[in-house]
């Protein structure tokens, strides 16, 4: 993989700048347009160009979109405004956290599943929440609850025992660009003479909501699959070679891959996290030759997807496969 990991500088800072071009000119159609159909649609493209800044703050914040180890750090704080990422807190909870311990229980948070036992000793309340999150439809709630209202903005000590500055300066900073935001679109209305409430909500929530649903779905793929194992036991857990096997592909008969700055090519990505986005294509291929049979490659469909929804409620850790609200198994084991 050696060669593959080298960073381009200028390659990156031109993907940089076209989004954060494509961002202002979705929020720039929200506010001039004179249809609010068309409004609306701006917000929902404006959001979609906001996961795309999150991605490449993503490879900043790994260290893999520039040369430079500074230049990383503040693309990423920059890029990640839009979508109200504390660059910092991302750092620990998906560089350590997420990428040291992929599909291991009790440490990888995201989109971990419940045990039978688990779900049966909630409070009614929580039950119901637990299968709205995993019902297929909203991914965007799961993310906005108990990724980014939960783990980023400010988080409690029960979530984050770890207390730095860095945390507060980056919550404190990504809150002062939302408000800078709000209070732009404000103006913007008073200028135009628009209703500064719709104004904020096509051009601000609209897009917020729509990134939280984009990034919930997109991690939901990457590692919710009836081919990937989730462990309990480290020991297993590390004798299954978990950064291949414990990520999906997803291939695309679209250009959507692309679109997305291949972050779906995911395995390559969680085998070595310095690959460059622009690298990653060619680093899976690579992965996929050399390793053929052991990397789940899943051509993406909505039935695909309403399939797993449908299956992937529970998990039985101990025969590791998916199971319904009642226990029973909706999935093949999968193999040790």
């Amino acid at each position: 993989m050696a060669p593959i990991v080298q960073r381009n500088t200028a390659h990156a800072l031109l993907l940089v700048m076209v989004d954060l071009l494509l961002f202002a000119a979705g929020l720039a159609t929200v506010v001039l347009a004179e249809h609010p159909a068309v409004q609306l649609l701006a917000g929902l493209a404006s959001g979609f160009v906001i996961g795309r800044l999150f991605i490449l703050g993503h490879d900043a914040c790994h260290q893999s979109l520039t040369r430079h180890r500074t230049l990383n750090r503040w693309i990423g704080r920059l890029v990640f405004l839009p979508s109200m990422t504390p660059y910092s807190l991302w750092d620990v909870g998906h560089n350590v956290v997420h990428h040291g311990y992929t599909n291991l229980k009790g440490f990888d948070f995201v989109w971990e599943p419940r045990t039978l036992q688990e779900f049966q000793a909630l409070p009614a309340w929580k039950q119901t929440l637990e299968r709205i999150y995993r019902s297929g439809w909203a991914p965007w709630l799961y993310y906005l609850v108990e990724i980014w209202w939960g783990r980023m903005m400010f988080p409690n000590r029960s979530t984050m025992p770890t207390r730095r500055k860095a945390f507060l300066w980056d919550c404190l900073g990504v809150s002062a660009g939302a408000a800078v935001w709000i209070a732009g679109l404000v103006a913007a209305a008073y200028a135009t003479d628009q209703s500064a409430w719709w104004l904020v909500t096509v051009g601000f929530v609209v897009p917020f909501v729509f990134w939280n649903g984009m990034i919930g779905f997109v991690v939901y793929l990457h590692h919710t699959h009836t081919g990937v194992a989730w462990y309990a036991d480290k020991t297993a857990w590390s004798k299954a070679h978990p950064f291949v096997s414990t990520t999906v592909h997803l291939t695309f008969r679209s250009p959507m891959g692309a679109v997305l700055h291949h972050i779906m090519e995911h395995t390559a990505h969680h085998v070595d996290m310095s690959v460059p986005l622009y690298r990653l294509k060619r680093a899976q291929k690579l992965l996929e030759d050399r390793l053929p049979g052991r990397i789940v490659i899943q051509p993406f469909s909505w039935r695909w997807y309403a399939d797993t929804a449908r299956r992937c409620k529970l998990y039985d850790y101990q025969a590791r496969c998916w199971t319904d609200y009642a226990g029973r198994p909706t999935s093949e084991p999968v193999p040790a």
